[in-house]
């Protein structure tokens, strides 16, 4: 391991662990998402609590962390899939225990989807097709989470992804369920709230 990619792996945790939501919360509403809603600091949280433009902006650059990172490690190791792996891997870590937070983050779907965007852009957006798809028949957002992280490693296998790429497909993807298994109770109780703004 190179001390070039050793450098970059830790910058793409850095950049994987900006608290986006935390500060756009901040700025936008002045509160602390953690304090609100269901206590995450993710897109879909800072959607409910502080609006639609605020979830978006939070989306859009949690998916950028992910998607900057893997596309400098692709580009400046072009021949070196372990390394893209490797750099992606920091991002979304980063962002699920960011250490501006204390390691508590997000649930790492957003940063995730920007990092196999940048590696394995078709398989990645019929991961994102899948979110829409759960997303919009069932009214919650963690349920298209859950069957896109499901997707993903399925949908990299078939296109043939690199190996490197496809263990870290099958790692996220087990993480984001993992965070999602709150989500999966509520759903299970029927206490999961919905696509709507503070509602089900």
């Amino acid at each position: 391991m190179t001390i070039s990619l050793i450098l970059l792996a830790m910058a793409s945790y850095a950049a994987g662990g900006v608290p986006t939501g935390y500060c756009i919360s901040r700025r936008l509403k002045g509160i602390d998402i953690r304090e609100h809603g269901s206590g995450n600091p993710g897109a879909s949280n800072v959607y409910r609590v502080v609006g639609a433009r605020a979830g978006l902006a939070t989306l859009a650059v949690d998916a950028l962390k992910g998607c900057a990172p893997a596309a400098a490690a692709r580009r400046l190791f072009p021949d070196n899939p372990w390394a893209w792996a490797f750099c992606g891997a920091a991002a979304i870590v980063g962002h699920i225990w960011t250490p501006f937070l204390g390691l508590k983050g997000g649930k790492g779907v957003a940063t995730s989807a920007g990092v196999f965007a940048a590696l394995v852009p078709i398989p990645a957006a019929g991961a994102a097709l899948v979110f829409l798809a759960g997303a919009t028949l069932s009214r919650h957002i963690s349920v298209g989470s859950i069957a896109a992280a499901v997707a993903l490693p399925l949908f990299a296998a078939l296109s043939g992804a690199p190996a490197p790429v496809l263990c870290l497909a099958s790692g996220a993807a087990a993480l984001i369920l993992v965070k999602h298994i709150p989500n999966m109770r509520r759903l299970a109780s029927g206490d999961e709230p919905g696509l709507r703004r503070g509602g089900r």
